[in-house]
Order: C-alpha cells, then structure tokens, then sequence
C-alpha cells in the first residue's frame, strides 16, 4: 500500500471484557505491520448489529477494511447459533454490497459458561483473533488494491 491505511474495527458490548481484546489484538498487530495505519473503533449493543454498520462504515469509501467482532453465547432463551449465522451472512452481504472487505471475528462457542477458566481462555483467544484479522485486513486491502489498479490499467 502506497497510503496509510484505514480500517474499522466494530465491536459488540455483550462480553465486552472479552470481545474488546480482540480490538487489543488487533491494533498491536496493525502497529507491527503498518506503524501509520489508522483505526476507527466503534460499538454496538450486540452482534446482530454489526452489519448494518459495517455496510453503513463501508459505503463511507473510508476505510480499506472492516473487522467486527462479538461473542455470541448460548444464554439458554434463544439458539444463539441462529443469531451467528445471521451475523456472519450479513457481514458477508455488507462485503458484497460494497466492494469492501468485512472480516469476521465473531466467535460462538457451544458451551460457553462464565466462569474463570472459559473466561481466561476467550480473553486471550480473542486477542489471538485480533492479530490474526490484523494480517487478513492488511492481505485483502493490498489485494483489493492491486486489483483495482490491475483493472484501471486495463481499462
């Protein structure tokens, strides 16, 4: 990338102790791989609505790549592996719609329980995701980039 570049990071608040390391992961790794890049954070109450922001964020034209993270557990009132596939498809959908790149790091563990252990362990899994949608972001907006400029050199 001849720019610095932008990404937005939205991030759900349900677990946000857990979910904001992620964004911790995230920024150490983007400061490792592009010193100059800036980052825009944003929240929302849960997962469900991170699509419509990101597509939202995305049609800007600001930003070089979109990550969203949450955690979406079982809670025992509604099958949280709904509400997942939901979330993943419309980040999906805000990709296609608008030529952006929206990653994922929505996580959804089959038996989360909010204890010591599991909580330890999804702290520092999160941030391991951060780093890793870090490298994705800075790959496929350097790709996108290139594509786009193959393109205007074609045209």
């Amino acid at each position: 990338m001849t720019k610095s570049p932008s990404f937005a990071f939205i991030k759900a608040c349900w677990h946000a102790d857990i979910v904001n390391q992620a964004l911790v992961g995230f920024e150490q790794r983007i400061g490792e791989l592009h010193p100059d890049a800036v980052i825009a954070t944003f929240d929302v109450p849960g997962a469900f609505e991170m699509p419509l922001l990101a597509q939202k964020l995305a049609q800007t034209g600001k930003y070089d790549a979109i990550a969203c993270a949450a955690l979406v557990v079982d809670g025992g009132i509604y099958r949280h592996d709904f509400v997942a596939q939901a979330v993943v498809t419309g980040l999906m959908e805000a990709g296609l719609k608008t030529g952006v790149p929206v990653l994922s790091v929505s996580l959804t563990p089959h038996h989360f329980q909010p204890t010591p252990e599991h909580q330890a362990f999804f702290y520092d899994h999160f941030v391991k995701k951060g780093r890793e949608a870090a490298e994705a972001a800075v790959d496929v907006a350097a790709l996108h980039l290139r594509q786009n400029s193959v393109a205007r050199d074609a045209a």
